[in-house]
Formats: C-alpha cells, structure tokens, sequence
C-alpha cells in the first residue's frame, strides 16, 4: 500500500467520526419544533371551523302560530270533470278539440252532420204550411155550420202536430253542435275527423282544476268538531310548498265500514300545481291557540332530569335548559328556557361544547 492510498483512506475514516458525532445537531436543526407544531395544529382549527372555533348552523328563535291540529290523508280531486260525449249519431264533419288546449265555456268543440235533419224540417214546413191552409178553410166552414166541430178540431190538431215535429228537429240540430260546458283544459281525443258516432262513443275530457277539491276523511270522534269554513294546511307528493284550503262540504253521515267521516275542501289552484289525482297530506285545524315558540327537534338534547338546547352568545356556545311542550314531526313547543330573538344552535350540536367558540356557517330563516 503505497503513502497515497493510505492518505485517502485516513481522510475518509476522519469524514466519517465527523459526520456520526454532528449527525444528531444537524437532524435536530432541520425538523420542525414542538412550537411549530402546535402553531400549525392551531391554524388548522376544530372540526370545519377557524382558529379552534366548531361549524355551526343557527336560527334566531321568533313567535310561531300555534294550532290544535287533526292530521289526514286525502286526494287531489278537479273541482269539474266531465266525459264529452254526442247525444245523438253522426259523423263528424268538424272538429275543434286539441289535446291540452285550455277552453272557455261555450267553445264549440265538434260538429255532427245535420243534412238529413235539415231536409226532415224543410219538409216539415212545408206540411206545416198546408195544415194552417186547411185549419184556415175549416174554420170558415164551421162559422158557416157546414162542418162538425170535430172535423175543424182535427185540422187544428194536425196544425199543432206538425208543429211539435218541428221543435223536435230542431232540438236535434242543436245537439249536432258539441259546446263546452265550462271553462277547462282537454285531455286526450278518442275520435277523429270523419269518424262515425253514437252516444256511447267516448270522445274527449273536459277537465277544469281551478279552484281544486281536497278529499279526506277524519275518525268519526271529531266528527262534531268540523265545520264549514274550517281552514286546512296540506302538501302533495309533487309540489314541496304548503297550500291552504277551507272545508266547503261534509257528509252527512259517518262510513259503517271504516268508522270515518268524509270531507272536502277547496283550495285556489291558480298555476295548476294541484294536479288530480295527487296524494295530499292534510292537517286539519280545529283551534287556533295562538303564538308560541317552536323549535326544531333535532336542536333538543334530551338529558337525564329534562332537555337543554345550546345558545350563541358573544361568539361562544351556551347551553340552556328548556321545558317541552306539545311535539309535531319536526317541531317541538318550548314552554320556558328561550325568548324570542335568542341565537339557536341547530346544527353541529354534537361538536360543539359548553362556553366553546363557535363560528356560524348559516342562519336559517
């Protein structure tokens, strides 16, 4: 081994007694501190919040109308609804009925062909003129005694019998012309121009759904405490928004079978958001009870002596103890605990902890 190499191997020995002893220094130099760490943990906040504050969801407690409330279920009935249909047999030689189209009431939807009742009442008037000519003669005939009373009242039968033959064919023109019976929308045609039809023939619908029926039916207890005019809150399966309707119509007698009490009710349909037909959740109000407070259920924590609810004040989350009053699907009546204007605490409740800064992400109206 010559002086050379042994000179390299001495520096990379000493390189490597250097780098074990300073190791320990330089890694401690280049990782973040316990200090850093915690400042970092604290930028990131709680659960959704900033600086350690926890999310929440807030609404400001008001008065609520407060009713004695009798829930049902029902249907969406049009206030009319008819079958179009012929009085007489024909063919269409006109048709007017467009499916969907909206009609005012007398609207002419179809014409029969009326030759032939036409023809029958030209023919008719010209008997009806020699019958007047021959009641004319007997008359002067019987002034003059050379007739019997009987042979002028013949004449004078004939006269009148000719007549009502007339009114009658004239009756049947006027059913060859279909009108509307009332203002509503069409639905589907069954017939077509030229088509052939009797009475039996199914032609169209007339539908109107301004205002628009609710049908339901309340246990047979409450039949004495329902009378007309009694308003109703209801919802459908198509539409998300509440409507209003008043009691227009009882009936007189309770159902053996199911021990209930039918009903209907009117409700403004303006925009035709009630559709016939629609399942319709009812609550019938039988008393009004005035204001109260009314929260959601899921702001109520129940505990073991009573229910508490968590309040904002000075950014800071407070619970509050609150007695209950009378339950609905998503309310609850709150007798003592809140006033109106109090900040409430409706979601993140779970995060969230006595005297614990919190951050409002919402207020629901």
């Amino acid at each position: 081994m010559n002086k050379i190499t042994k000179t390299l191997i001495s520096l990379i020995v000493i390189s490597l007694v250097l780098g074990l002893a300073f190791y320990p220094k330089i890694k401690k130099s280049f990782s973040p501190s316990e200090k850093d760490e915690k400042a970092k943990g604290k930028d990131k906040g709680g659960p959704g919040g900033k600086g350690g504050k926890t999310a929440v969801i807030v609404t400001v407690v008001k008065a609520t109308r407060l009713d004695d409330l009798l829930s049902s279920t029902g249907t969406i009935l049009p206030n009319e609804e008819v079958e179009i249909r012929s009085e007489i047999a024909g063919r269409i030689t006109s048709l007017n009925i467009k499916e969907g189209d909206v009609v005012q009431k007398g609207t002419v939807l179809l014409q029969i062909n009326d030759d032939e009742l036409e023809a029958r009442l030209k023919k008719l008037g010209f008997n009806k003129k020699l019958a007047e000519d021959n009641e004319a003669r007997q008359k002067v005939l019987l002034q003059k005694e050379a007739i019997s009373q009987r042979e002028y009242d013949i004449a004078v039968n004939s006269v009148n019998t000719i007549s009502a033959d007339i009114e009658d064919i004239k009756s049947q023109i006027l059913k060859t012309t279909l009108k509307a019976p009332f203002s509503g929308r069409i639905g589907f045609r069954y017939v077509s121009m030229g088509s052939y039809i009797s009475p039996a023939t199914r032609i169209a619908t007339l539908t109107n759904t301004n205002p628009a029926k609710i049908e339901f039916s309340v246990p047979a207890k409450y039949a004495t405490a329902i009378r007309q005019g009694s308003t109703i809150e209801f919802t459908t399966e198509n539409e998300e928004k509440d409507f209003t309707g008043r009691v227009y119509a009882i009936d007189p007698k309770i159902d053996p079978l199911t021990r209930t009490l039918q009903i209907r009710a009117l409700a403004g349909n303006p925009s035709n958001l009630l559709v016939p037909g629609a399942f319709a959740k009812v609550n019938l109000i039988l008393k009004t009870k005035g204001s109260a407070i009314l929260i959601p259920t899921e702001a109520v924590i129940p505990e073991a002596k009573g229910s508490k609810v968590f309040l904002v004040k000075n950014g800071k989350s407070v619970p509050v103890k609150v007695e209950l009053g009378n339950r609905g699907e998503r309310t609850v009546e709150i007798l003592k605990g809140l006033a109106i204007g109090d900040t409430l605490i409706t979601n993140g409740i779970i995060q969230v902890k006595p005297d614990g800064e919190v951050d409002i992400k919402e207020v629901i109206q």
